[in-house]
């Protein structure tokens, strides 16, 4: 069942995605070499409680910290650690969703360490970002779900990349993960239609190499390619309005 949220609601959706947004510029000058992920999510967990707020990865069925710090070749869901330091050209993933007054603002980018690396990387990490655009420009009532994928899919095929298929967006408010999920990828049936209301992230998980991931069974939640080439995303959460969409994980 996908929930339309309220005025009310809204607003705190609103106050919540602007503090995400926040949180995600405030640790962008930490994003260096040298910094463990580990030190990252402190860092994260340090602002986030300064400012009357808690962070709703950390005891999310048992996820043992505030953020994800996804690097290289790891896909997403990657667990701060202390011997995970960063280095020049290393391409890192920080996705952040901190829960204000009881509703939760969802967002991540892909920062390039030091500022460069290589050209096939640095094209995955753009390529990546304009993929969430264009699929959010997709966003309006009438509009399907399905909608948002076929785009992206149309967008990132032809210049040869793997979008992952595991992972999904996904409707966020007082619950982490809420209807509808949102593919990015092209949708072999037509998905629900966006009504005024809705939010959910568009959030596309893009690999150099194949689609396909595996999912770390020691720590059960690290996602990491399954040929070991790069991976990048980038993510929002967007409201449906009258008349298109609204971002609300943007300072």
């Amino acid at each position: 069942m996908i929930y339309i949220k309220n005025k009310s609601e809204i607003e705190k959706m609103r106050k919540a995605g602007k503090f995400a947004a926040e949180l995600l510029v405030y640790l962008e000058p930490f994003v260096k070499s040298g910094v463990s992920t580990l030190e990252l999510n402190d860092i994260a967990e340090t602002y986030t409680k300064k400012n009357g707020h808690r962070s709703a990865p950390l005891g999310y069925k048992g996820f043992p910290k505030s953020i994800c710090t996804s690097i290289n070749q790891v896909v997403c869901h990657g667990i701060p650690k202390k011997e995970d330091v960063l280095t020049d050209g290393d391409i890192v993933n920080l996705d952040v969703s901190p829960i204000v007054d009881g509703y939760i603002g969802d967002t991540s980018k892909t920062f390039i360490v030091g500022g460069k690396t290589t050209p096939e990387a640095e094209k995955l990490v753009a390529d990546t970002e304009k993929a969430m655009w264009v699929g959010i420009e997709q966003i309006k009532p009438g509009n399907r779900i399905d909608d948002i994928g076929n785009a992206i899919d149309d967008f990132l095929t032809p210049l040869g990349y793997g979008i992952v298929r595991d992972l999904m967006g996904h409707g966020v408010g007082r619950n982490f993960h809420e209807e509808p999920q949102v593919p990015h990828f092209r949708s072999p049936r037509k998905l629900a239609k966006m009504e005024t209301g809705m939010i959910f992230t568009v959030e596309p998980m893009v690999n150099l190499g194949t689609w396909e991931v595996n999912f770390d069974r020691s720590d059960k939640w690290t996602v990491r390619t399954k040929d070991g080439k790069l991976s990048a995303q980038f993510e929002h959460t967007i409201l449906v309005t009258d008349k298109g969409y609204e971002i609300l994980t943007k300072v």
